[in-house]
């Protein structure tokens, strides 16, 4: 396993040269959306659009459980010169569609999304980051016959979900009350995402601002409350999806943060010989997840995806 310390010295500088349709630099995305299909109707999936749209180098950037694509802003602007780089907003989350029927919050529909995503984008193959539960995606859509995925990146996930840290994740998902002011919303993702590890006032505000709405008294998250009906059971087991992962055969790389509760490092150790035999990279003083927010994060996935 190889361990970054100190690595903020190890790797050269990011270049980031993002591009607007007409070809010329940007620094913001194009925002779009695209009409999917679940069990029970019909729903939209936004997502944001970085870098020339006539690339066909495509990275697709899924982010984790609460989350949304514009955690992907950083890496987006370090490879837009390189990629097409694309960062949904899974249903239920950011400014996609909430879905009726809440059951259907489950890792089919997600894949299915994505499915119409890549037709959307009208390519044959991608390039795939994941962070937890977008990296849950991603393992399932790659270990299918005729993926389009060709190389893979894992932020802080593997087959492995212990539940423990599944039951962790229950107890905020979907909990967060309305808060009266900015300031306070600011303050409750602080908290629940200590993990994160140590940002700057700047990345906080980043993570935050698209993270949350004004309501009737203050501000809410920027998520269907259902999406935590699934991490209720106090009583959780160990998820095992070993046969999904076995079942990659694309080039895979795994960030690991190295206090992460989520995937563990027995974990990560047999992902190194098993399936796909990833290349396993671990990063300090993180948790689960890291946020690829810091340049030294970022590099080793440039590297990686940029070898193919």
């Amino acid at each position: 396993m190889n361990i970054l310390t100190p690595y903020r010295k190890l790797f050269a500088p990011l270049t980031v040269v993002p591009y607007d349709s007409a070809g010329a630099l940007s620094a913001e995305p194009r925002s779009r959306s695209v009409q999917c299909a679940s069990p029970h109707g019909l729903h939209r999936m936004a997502y944001t659009e970085w870098g020339d749209p006539d690339n066909p180098r495509v990275l697709v950037c899924v982010h984790g459980l609460t989350r949304n694509g514009r955690d992907f802003d950083d890496v987006a602007r370090a490879l837009a010169s390189h990629y097409r780089v694309v960062c949904p907003d899974v249903v239920g989350r950011g400014r996609s569609s909430w879905l009726p029927v809440k059951s259907d919050y489950q890792l089919p529909t997600y894949v299915a999304d994505m499915v119409t995503l890549i037709a959307r984008l009208d390519v044959e193959t991608v390039h795939w980051l994941g962070t937890s539960m977008g990296g849950l995606i991603g393992m399932v859509l790659a270990s299918l016959p005729d993926t389009p995925i060709r190389r893979l990146v894992l932020n802080d996930v593997g087959p492995v979900l212990p539940g423990e840290s599944l039951v962790r994740i229950g107890q905020y998902v979907g909990q967060a009350p309305v808060f009266p002011s900015y300031e306070a919303a600011e303050a409750y993702i602080r908290a629940v995402s200590a993990p994160f590890g140590h940002l700057s006032d700047a990345q906080w505000r980043h993570l935050t601002e698209p993270s949350i709405k004004p309501v009737d008294g203050g501000w809410a998250m920027r998520y269907d409350p259902a999406i935590g009906d699934a991490f209720r059971d106090p009583h959780m087991a160990d998820v095992d999806l070993w046969p999904i992962y076995e079942a990659i055969g694309c080039p895979t790389l795994v960030l690991r943060g190295a206090d992460s509760d989520l995937l563990l490092p027995d974990t990560a150790r047999q992902m190194e010989a098993r399936g796909p035999r990833a290349r396993v990279v671990e990063i300090p003083d993180v948790g689960h997840a890291p946020t690829l927010m810091d340049p030294a994060q970022i590099v080793p996935i440039r590297d990686f995806l940029l070898e193919a």
